[in-house]
């Protein structure tokens, strides 16, 4: 572990002009950590690996607490969430939120820190983008999806106590996959009116995803709450989904509302 003097002086050079490469012969540290420190000079905090009691690891599994909080942060982490094994013990939840919304930033953060047993949450700084992470041992008992590949290539499937979860705070639920892999949008057209053209504007939420099963868990939870959506052509291979009914529409803005 390298003091923050150390990380300010390796930082300093490389400011000056100097290669990766001449400052870490200079001074013995790894190039990795060089590019780290360009991000993050501060050191991340000591992960705590003492005990810590899960709901889902008792003898007879229990939902999460704070399952408001849950049912928003597994949108997330479905839409732009993974769970990464630590080299000595335990998980990290990651989820990145873009640079343009702090606010999803902030409501990510909370809710991680709700749901997390260890407390061990802190933010990391990358190019256009801040990784929420969340540090505990039991990250695999919350989302069992996790597991090897990308998700679009592997079967998505909610346990019986997430369902329920989900069916519980639906909103959540929607909120936390809109604010991963959705937007709220304004669209415009043209019309001649007494021979002028008058221009009108009219909001609609997308929903795009390369997995199916995310697609089906989305629109079926918009079925729940009486949300009438559409498929909407998309060049890529992501399916994208349309909510653009006024009432649809207004009904998501009560709930949901644009990112921020």
């Amino acid at each position: 572990m390298y003091d923050i003097s150390t990380r300010k002086r390796a930082v300093a050079l490389i400011s000056q002009g100097r290669s990766l490469n001449s400052v870490s012969k200079e001074m013995g540290i790894s190039r990795s950590s060089l590019r780290a420190w360009q991000l993050r000079i501060e050191p991340l905090p000591r992960m705590r690996v003492q005990a810590e009691p899960c709901t889902r690891c008792q003898r007879t599994p229990e939902s999460p607490e704070n399952t408001r909080d849950y049912s928003y942060l597994l949108g997330l982490y479905l839409g732009d969430g993974c769970v990464s094994a630590h080299p000595r013990t335990g998980y990290y939840l990651r989820i990145a939120c873009a640079d343009a919304w702090p606010g999803l930033t902030d409501a990510c953060e909370a809710a991680m820190r709700a749901v997390n047993l260890s407390q061990n949450v802190y933010r990391t700084q990358a190019q256009g983008c801040v990784s929420v992470v969340g540090y505990s041992r039991h990250w695999p008992c919350f989302f069992p999806q996790h597991g090897p590949g990308k998700k679009h290539e592997r079967p998505i499937i909610l346990e019986t106590w997430q369902q329920h979860i989900v069916d519980e705070y639906p909103w959540e639920f929607l909120r936390g996959l809109i604010h991963s892999d959705g937007c709220r949008i304004t669209n415009w057209t043209t019309r001649t009116i007494g021979g002028r053209p008058k221009r009108y504007e009219y909001p609609r939420y997308f929903f795009t995803n390369m997995s199916a099963d995310i697609i089906r868990l989305y629109t079926d939870t918009l079925d729940t709450v009486g949300v009438e959506w559409k498929p909407s052509r998309q060049s890529r291979k992501a399916e994208n989904i349309s909510v653009a009914r006024k009432a649809s529409v207004s009904l998501m803005d009560q709930h949901i509302g644009p990112k921020y």
